[in-house]
């Protein structure tokens, strides 16, 4: 009895981990791995769920639910390997002379930092680290938003930027996101900072959402659209089937790094 409960103990713990690095993980994905049959699973599944652990989802387990975001300095640290190969996919899409929006979030930090050998860039921004890294090209036109200046992550919200980003139309929205559910929605945990990805989306040509595999099946409590909204995800991994429903039967462009 000893050694079945360290077994299942250390499933447990390894299921906790799968799911932390791949944020929505299948119910035949893990009986396949762990070589023991779905309905073991998904009792490991509800178990956890109980314990505030993950969150039990259709066919699968993801991230546990949660109404608060994780401190913008542990974010930085989350996955910067492949947030940066986000960024650089992103880059190489971007042409020079582009007008783009960027809107809050770590991922598209690190994409401003990698359009600086572009040129003659036209950006508008409610971030203001993406603003404090591409002003320091000459030759990029950067406009920064009025609102709300958030002190932990110097994001700007409010109506003010709401009502700024009104005024343009550009080529390029780029936008991150915190959490992706299976049915294409996007979400996010403050309604302020939805209000301007939402007008940033409504005014942009093309629209693309960068964000790694993490948000993936990731709840968030505030709704900010679909994912059929946008023209293109840029990610690290492949989507997990359902959600890879949703993107192929909507002509989503799919941009693995």
């Amino acid at each position: 009895m000893i050694n079945k409960r360290k077994t299942i103990n250390n499933r447990h713990d390894e299921i906790i981990s799968l799911i932390k690095n791949n944020g929505f993980v299948s119910v035949e994905e893990m009986a396949t791995l762990f070589n023991v049959t779905p309905q073991t699973i998904r009792r490991d599944i509800n178990f956890l769920d109980k314990e505030g652990v993950i969150s039990r989802y259709h066919g699968g387990a993801g991230l546990s639910l949660s109404t608060e975001n994780v401190a913008y300095r542990h974010r930085k640290e989350i996955l910067l390997n492949e947030k940066k190969k986000i960024a650089g996919a992103v880059s190489a899409m971007i042409p020079d002379s582009a007008s783009l929006f960027i809107n809050i979030g770590t991922t598209t930090e690190l994409v401003a930092s990698q359009l600086m050998n572009h040129n003659k860039l036209r950006v508008i921004t409610n971030n203001l680290n993406v603003a404090a890294t591409m002003s320091k090209k000459e030759d990029f036109e950067v406009i920064v938003t009025g609102g709300i200046v958030r002190g932990r992550d110097c994001g700007i919200t409010g109506e003010a930027a709401v009502k700024f980003i009104r005024q343009f139309k550009v080529d390029i929205g780029i936008i991150g996101i915190s959490g992706i559910d299976l049915d294409g929605t996007l979400l996010d945990f403050d309604f302020r900072e939805v209000y301007v990805a939402r007008t940033i989306i409504e005014n942009s040509r093309k629209v693309y959402l960068v964000t790694d595999h993490t948000k993936f099946g990731r709840n968030a409590m505030v709704k900010l659209g679909s994912i059929t909204e946008i023209d293109t995800l840029i990610t690290d991994k492949k989507p997990p089937k359902q959600l890879m429903e949703v993107i192929s039967s909507n002509g989503i462009n799919l941009v693995v790094s």
